[in-house]
């Protein structure tokens, strides 16, 4: 960074980005605001400017170096884990700053000595007491998966043989029973596939193959709304409750309600002609398909099919993972936010993968919005629906 850079940087005060120190504060201080970085979106500690006035008072050739061994013992021996950082020194007028880059950490959440959690908030910071934010926490730095998450109550006694039977033909050629006779139990069948643990569902296995899913997580569904106008105030036309069942239920449902709802118009002239869906049903297909697959796990709340007279919104929990835009999905770019439901569902619905189904979406029908919805914590697609 040279200097003018950073010059601009401190006359524009501190922020959730940047910190002010005219010196190296107490060392557990000096800790907390290295953890509040690194728990957030990294930042940048100037060391050498008056946070009150942004007056410089630059560090002597000692005192850069003595700052510098202080910084690094408490990244190492006061954060927990260790945060890596670097360090680089920059003189303005004649005074010489130190600049500390902590980046976003990879091993969140990083605590103090004490188990102490905190976050930016601002400029400044705040403790962590949320346990959905230290979910959260967690789940960015892949330490947590929703879809891991061990369900208390549930049983895999509960299991939906005809669903399981056609999972494993199409991925085995094997039914359950000839593995039975293989010596191979159907717990250890959802074990070995990361679905079950001690006789309970995982959330993944819960969703896939539990006839009680309802009965546990009624919030892991789709619910439907068909509204005669283009507010949700409207009158509703059509409308139900969560599905239940398992994740092929819930999908087979929203595509019957869907299709009831949707204008049939005849693909030719001809009298005794074939008719088609107003907006092409593979659409459907796609996108809800991905709204399953790659929903947020950790939020409780379904996904929402609206459709009213000018467009239909599907609404899935959870924004886009932070690496993600929605021109990365639109140019095939995928992450994938839970692994172990994609890799069981792709032989349960038509799931196609490699990005392909966004893609494939826009080419059948281009007037598609999506919007990434940061502060709602929310998908959003809006299809527009054509002029009849």
């Amino acid at each position: 960074m040279n200097s003018n850079e950073l010059s601009d940087i401190i006359r524009g005060g501190e922020s959730s980005t940047v910190q002010l120190k005219e010196r190296l504060p107490h060392q557990d201080s000096f800790a907390n605001e290295l953890i509040a970085f690194s728990n957030s979106k990294g930042g940048i500690i100037i060391i050498g400017v008056n946070d009150k006035t942004g007056e410089l008072n630059g560090l002597s050739f000692s005192e850069i170096q003595q700052t510098n061994q202080q910084i690094v013992n408490i990244a190492s021996q006061k954060v927990y884990p260790p945060v890596f950082l670097t360090t680089e020194t920059v003189t303005i007028d004649n005074n010489q700053l130190i600049i500390v880059n902590v980046d976003e950490g990879l091993s969140k959440p990083y605590k103090d000595s004490n188990g102490t959690i905190y976050l930016k908030n601002g400029a400044d910071k705040r403790k962590v007491t949320s346990n959905d934010e230290i979910a959260r926490l967690l789940r960015e730095s892949r330490a947590l998966f929703a879809e891991e998450m061990l369900i208390k109550g549930s049983s895999i006694n509960d299991i939906d043989a005809d669903e399981l039977d056609l999972f494993l033909y199409r991925k085995y050629k094997k039914k359950s029973n000839e593995f039975i006779d293989d010596g191979i139990s159907i717990e250890q069948i959802l074990e070995n596939l990361n679905l079950a643990q001690n006789g309970a569902f995982l959330l993944a296995g819960l969703l896939l193959f539990s006839s009680r899913r309802h009965f546990y997580l009624p919030q892991f569904s789709i619910q439907c709304v068909s509204v005669d106008g283009s507010i949700i105030e409207n009158t509703f036309k059509d409308n139900e409750a969560a599905f239940e069942g398992t994740i092929s239920h819930v999908y087979k449902c929203t595509i019957d309600f869907i299709k009831r709802n949707m204008k049939k118009i005849p693909e030719t002239n001809g009298f005794n002609s074939l008719t088609k869906w107003e907006i092409p049903y593979e659409v459907f297909e796609e996108l809800l398909v991905n709204a399953l697959v790659h929903r947020d796990y950790f939020i409780s709340s379904t996904i929402k099919v609206l459709i009213f007279t000018d467009r239909v919104e599907i609404i899935s929990p959870g924004k886009l993972p932070n690496s993600l835009s929605i021109e990365n999905i639109k140019n095939g770019v995928s992450v994938i936010r839970n692994n172990i439901l994609l890799s069981s569902l792709q032989y349960i619905l038509p799931y196609k993968g490699l990005g392909t189904g966004i893609r494939r979406s826009y080419s059948l029908y281009p007037d598609i919005i999506m919007e990434n919805k940061i502060k709602e914590n929310q998908f959003q697609v809006i299809i527009k629906r054509p002029l009849l």
